[in-house]
């Protein structure tokens, strides 16, 4: 990241052009392939395959119980993959020889669940990942079932003690383990949005080495307004680095405004815009199957053309065809406030500017008129 900054600087401060876009479009790939492996190990029941699908957005039965290492690829990022590995007490083979039998080597993190108090091989692979230098949470699964059990049979019911007391009992037995400092995390594979499944992934993004957050960040799925906040300062973040890209693009004229702008970047960066802030049509159809509310019900509160549907080029040219600010108004408005790239930018490629507007209007109409707010 340090090696991109300082190129890009030289490149803007000596006027080359062609070597900021190549330098730009370059790092835009390079981001999209950071792979982000993650290890998910428990024993059979545990729910293990239940969270697996929840860090990938999917519902439950998309994935299969295994007594094999299996990876999954997310369906949006290929670069994150996620292996769902058996448990110690359900393999053939002891603690001593597990992380070698996974290959241990090739994962960012590993995260231990268990729908109970954790076992004494759960506690000894923490062990064993933490002599190799390498992050291990423990994740407490089914507590949307405790509590239903809880309510059921008290009746005085306190869900946050209960809580409290569930995780206080896992931590005193991985202590007893002799586990120094667990880390232990409530949460529900069915609703992600409970418990501490945002707890979790805010300590993974804080861990995780500053060039695999974004990785982390984009590829979550939306569990709070937080997260989905923090993937549109991203998403706007990135904007710069794709209008200096379109430099290197052939510039189309949009019919009716008088402006030219690289289509191809513009829809690139719509599709991203689609995936990372989960309004694209699987998206959709995965919040509809997992909230139980229709795809109808769904789309019917969404103002914006550009959520639930395929991107294509007469779609976004129509989308910016009916903003006269592109043109105009937000230019002024924007000329104000341009990041240090694009102030650089403006007067060497005006096309390359276009886009950048072309994209904060799509980012924050987008935004707005699915969210309602800025």
């Amino acid at each position: 990241m340090a090696n991109f900054c300082e190129e890009m600087k030289n490149a803007l401060q000596n006027n080359n052009l062609a070597a900021a876009a190549k330098l730009a479009k370059e790092h835009l790939e390079n981001l999209d392939k950071v792979p982000l492996t993650i290890a998910v190990t428990g024993e059979t029941g545990s729910g293990k395959s239940t969270f697996v699908n929840a860090l990938r957005g999917l519902k439950n039965s998309d994935v299969e119980t295994t007594m094999e290492p299996t990876e999954y690829l997310h369906p949006d990022y290929p670069n994150v993959k996620i292996w769902d590995l058996p448990g110690i007490g359900t393999t053939n083979f002891t603690a001593d020889k597990y992380l070698e039998t996974v290959a241990f080597k090739k994962f960012d993190f590993f995260i231990i669940v268990s729908d109970t108090r954790f076992r004494e091989n759960d506690a000894k692979l923490a062990q064993k990942i933490q002599n190799l230098k390498k992050k291990f949470y423990f994740v407490r699964s089914k507590i949307d079932h405790n509590i239903i059990d809880e309510k059921r049979d008290k009746k005085e019911f306190n869900e946050e003690e209960t809580l409290k007391l569930i995780r206080d009992d896992c931590i005193d037995g991985l202590e007893q383990l002799e586990i120094k400092s667990p880390k232990v995390f409530l949460v529900s594979g069915k609703d992600r949005n409970l418990f501490d499944f945002d707890a979790l992934w805010k300590l993974l993004e804080k861990e995780l080495p500053e060039h695999k957050r974004e990785a982390l960040l984009l590829a979550v799925t939306n569990i709070s307004l937080d997260v989905i906040n923090r993937k549109k300062e991203a998403l706007n973040d990135k904007i710069q680095l794709y209008a200096l890209a379109s430099a290197m693009g052939a510039a189309v004229p949009i019919p009716g405004i008088s402006i030219t702008v690289d289509l191809a970047i513009i829809m690139k960066f719509v599709v991203e815009c689609q995936k990372s802030l989960g309004l694209s049509a699987e998206s959709l159809q995965s919040l509809s199957e997992a909230t139980g509310v229709s795809m109808e019900e769904l789309m019917a509160e969404i103002k914006s053309p550009l959520t639930g549907v395929k991107i294509t080029t007469e779609l976004v040219i129509g989308v910016l065809r009916g903003c006269i600010s592109v043109g105009g108004l937000m230019a002024a408005e924007e000329r104000a406030r341009l990041g240090p790239i694009i102030g650089t930018l403006v007067p060497m490629s005006l096309s390359a500017f276009s886009t950048y507007l072309a994209l904060r209007y799509l980012l924050k109409s987008l935004w707005e008129e699915t969210y309602g707010t800025d």
